[in-house]
């Protein structure tokens, strides 16, 4: 890969939204990262440039054939200015291991790290500053070659966008109302379930839809074979605290691996709670509210970092977590996790790393 960055900043600057109107993956920054692959060259012409438009063949394989992955991150400045990422080296090892399964060129993982670095730092004003805030980043990669013969595409371009976002939880952080999915499934071992591929969220919408209609907020998915294993909420991991252990689906094949997932384990373990990684029934989940042994239900991601499950309706059965509240333990893994990704709290894995010194 010809690793020399060229940055061509932007002439005109684009107008920043106020913080109240953030929301979230709807305002973009004044630059981009670009990156090129051809069979027989490899990754090249790695550059920063204006954000703009793509230009592509309306034959170009990611609209036919779908061969499209994507990352999710953020990054952080604190009250003294210092920007950090957080564990974006694994965002990079998570990609290359989609970019295999979808038979897709790997990328150089600590080039893209250095990459993503400069291109924040071009951007650093955009990162917003009030509590909660932060700045998103989708490292992305699609198909370009114009062909509609059913095979990996010969070349691919590698985008990474910046996005300001608000405060996820802005009005407080209030427990969610999930519905278990019985009809639909997410994923099936051998599938794509464990890779971050585009077609995996397509292929939920339909269900988060539905889910919406009776008046709650996300699903959560069971197993593609059996129908009686969780697997996963929404679009996060799910854990649960079951008589004082944290209880989490294991990693199957179908279920992704999340960096929170991973971070959060690695927390619990620090502080000695017994944390459980292993097939978990909706059955088993009930009968453990029946003997009222479920203490805590939470998801992990990007976007919320920990979000609180207060309700779950399983074929009717209403699972009411925790007086519908936040519990103690979820509430210490989100401002313990949030300290560390905005560099305010010790991080002893040394999961933050510093764009700006």
């Amino acid at each position: 890969m010809e690793c020399q960055l060229s940055i061509a900043l932007a002439e005109q600057k684009r107008e920043k939204p106020a913080t109240d109107k953030l929301g979230f993956g709807v305002h973009f920054t004044d630059h981009m990262f670009t990156m090129d692959y051809t069979e027989g060259k490899g990754w090249h012409d790695p550059q920063i440039v204006p954000y703009s438009p793509l230009s592509l063949d309306p034959a170009a394989m990611v609209f036919h054939y779908g061969q499209a992955v994507f990352e999710g991150l953020k990054a952080y400045r604190n009250k003294e200015g210092k920007v950090w990422l957080f564990r974006p080296d694994q965002n990079f090892k998570r990609m290359n291991r989609s970019l295999e399964r979808l038979s897709m060129p790997s990328v150089d993982e600590e080039f893209m790290v250095d990459a993503l670095k400069k291109l924040v730092a071009t951007d650093k004003e955009w990162i917003p500053t009030e509590s909660g805030t932060s700045l998103y980043i989708r490292p992305f990669v699609i198909a370009t070659e114009p062909c509609f013969g059913v095979r990996a595409s010969h070349t691919y371009k590698l985008i990474i966008l910046l996005s300001p976002v608000g405060a996820y939880y802005a009005g407080g952080m209030n427990p969610v109302k999930i519905y278990v999915e019985n009809n639909y499934v997410r994923a099936v071992r051998g599938g794509t379930g464990n890779a971050k591929v585009a077609g995996n969220y397509a292929g939920g919408l339909k269900a988060q839809v539905e889910a919406k209609e009776k008046g709650y907020e996300q699903v959560l998915w069971l197993d593609g074979v059996e129908n009686k294993y969780i697997e996963e909420v929404g679009s996060m991991n799910v854990f649960f605290k079951v008589k004082g252990e944290v209880w989490t689906p294991a990693l199957n094949g179908s279920i992704l691996e999340g960096i929170t997932r991973d971070s959060t384990i690695a927390l619990l373990k620090d502080w000695g709670v017994p944390v459980i990684e292993k097939r978990i029934s909706i059955e088993d989940l009930h009968a453990a509210y029946t003997n009222g042994e479920l203490e805590e239900a939470f998801g992990t991601g990007t976007a919320a970092v920990i979000s609180p499950i207060g309700d779950l309706n399983w074929n009717g059965h209403q699972m009411i977590i925790n007086g519908e509240k936040t519990g103690e333990l979820t509430t210490k893994l989100y401002e313990t996790m949030t300290g560390i990704q905005y560099g305010e709290k010790e991080d002893k894995f040394g999961w933050a790393v510093s764009v700006t010194e």
